[in-house]
């Protein structure tokens, strides 16, 4: 058997290298997306339902049907698995992305509240593949949702973007990244005026109020405020709120507070949200506490 040409022998190793290096690549992306999803992103606090102890259940997980109740909308978390029938499974990644940063379905349709598309505009576009990289591999699950019902009027987001992240060495920088384009954390911790989010006057100040069956929660204020926010805790602390959900006076949080996926978040991205938060503005408004974890669970 003769030898190959020199040229074919190295187009069929260029080819073979190039093969390898998107493998690697898609690799990287994947694993880029799990943590972003089962971490920072917590993208099952949402779209996988609540077991008894308020925490996402171990079945059906991002199969959707959480639902959430308003004066103004009767919410339901799709399922965003890749089941073909009920989830995403015959979505493009474009349409995906789109969903995700302007809150627009595969079919045009706008999503409404408490889908955090507004905050989703700012991810990265390398963030945003990751993520659908990741939601390709996980298990579909057939799961029917119920149809969403709102009473405002629903708008998408302007187009997105996508600029790239800050780099980690501006901590603070990629702290309000991770705060605002990814953990979407003032979306739940600032109140509501009218319709929207006061973000000009109370951003981070807490008060938002989150109806569960018979109960009412409200979200802290995790502004720097000495009083009546975090300024007067240690990193320590809030990392240990963020990170396992215990408060400064040991008060065990709500799990609707995505701790159980912020514990997955590396250290260094703690540290980056932390020293983003003590840049806010405090904001004096003092929260009316909470039940505790254990009247909840046992309701």
């Amino acid at each position: 058997m003769g030898k190959l040409p020199y040229s074919l022998f190295a187009a069929i190793a260029f080819g073979t290298a190039f093969i390898h290096s998107a493998a690697a690549q898609n690799k990287d992306l994947v694993a880029r997306g799990r943590y972003l999803v089962n971490g920072p992103a917590a993208c099952g606090n949402c779209h996988t339902q609540r077991g008894p102890d308020l925490k996402s259940a171990s079945t059906n997980i991002l199969a959707g049907g959480h639902p959430f109740v308003d004066p103004v909308f009767e919410a339901y978390s799709r399922n965003i698995t890749p089941d073909k029938d009920t989830g995403i499974g015959t979505w493009t990644d474009a349409q995906i992305i789109r969903a995700i940063r302007e809150g627009v379905t595969k079919e045009g349709d706008t999503l409404g509240p408490p889908m955090p598309f507004e905050t989703y505009n700012r991810m990265s576009d390398d963030d945003a593949k990751a993520i659908v990289a990741y939601l390709r591999t996980v298990k579909p699950v057939h799961n029917e949702t119920k149809q969403s019902k709102f009473k405002i009027p629903l708008t998408p987001g302007p187009p997105a973007k996508g600029a790239a992240a800050p780099p980690k060495t501006d901590k603070v920088a990629y702290g309000d990244y991770l705060v605002n384009a990814i953990a979407h954390c003032l979306e739940c911790h600032t109140p509501m005026v009218g319709p929207v989010q006061d973000y000009a006057n109370q951003n981070g100040a807490g008060g938002l109020e989150i109806e569960l069956p018979n109960v009412t929660l409200r979200t802290r204020n995790i502004t720097p405020d000495k009083e009546t926010g975090i300024g007067a805790w240690t990193d320590a602390q809030i990392r240990r709120a963020i990170t396992q959900g215990v408060a400064k006076d040991g008060r065990k949080l709500i799990p609707l507070m995505p701790y159980p996926y912020f514990k997955n978040m590396s250290a260094s991205d703690v540290d980056a949200i932390i020293a983003y938060l003590h840049t806010l503005k405090p904001v004096n408004k003092k929260i009316e506490p909470n039940p505790t974890l254990r009247s909840l669970v046992k309701k």
